[in-house]
Formats: C-alpha cells, sequence, structure tokens
C-alpha cells in the first residue's frame, strides 16, 4: 500500500516504493540523495509549521522540502 511522507508520524520507519509521474523535476535529484526505491529511512523530525521534514536515510539526515516529499511514493514497515 503507497502512503506519502506526510502521512508517517516522528518515528515511523518506511521504504521509498518509487516515485509519482509528476515528480519529474525532483525525481533526479531524489536519487541522487540516496532515495532509491527500497532504501528504508526513518522520520526523524517536522519543521515547526510543517516544512520541512526530515529522514534519517543511509546514514545521514536529510531534510525535504514538502513539494519535493510529495514525489514519493512510500510504505510504513
Amino acid at each position: 500500500m503507497s502512503e506519502r511522507l506526510k502521512d508517517l508520524s516522528i518515528g515511523d520507519r518506511g521504504r521509498v516504493t518509487g516515485f509519482d509521474k509528476g515528480a519529474t523535476p525532483y525525481r533526479k535529484k531524489l536519487l541522487s540523495m540516496g532515495l532509491t526505491p527500497g532504501v528504508e529511512f526513518e522520520l526523524t523530525r517536522y519543521a515547526p509549521m510543517g516544512d520541512p521534514v526530515e529522514i534519517r536515510v543511509r546514514g545521514f539526515a536529510l531534510t525535504l522540502r514538502q513539494e519535493e516529499a510529495q514525489g514519493l511514493q512510500v510504505e510504513r514497515i
């Protein structure tokens, strides 16, 4: 079942399952940051206003804007 990053809570773990078709402008950028299909991550924090969101992936903290994060399809694990 595919979800959005915004549907997860702090401390939840997830796995990238793919990208939305509308995420073309950000797809290459997300891939270069290590967000490849199958990679697992942990949601570590939201900014006070909800944007950006920080995840822990491949041993480092990655901060994504909501518009970038919307292009990710994820599943909760």
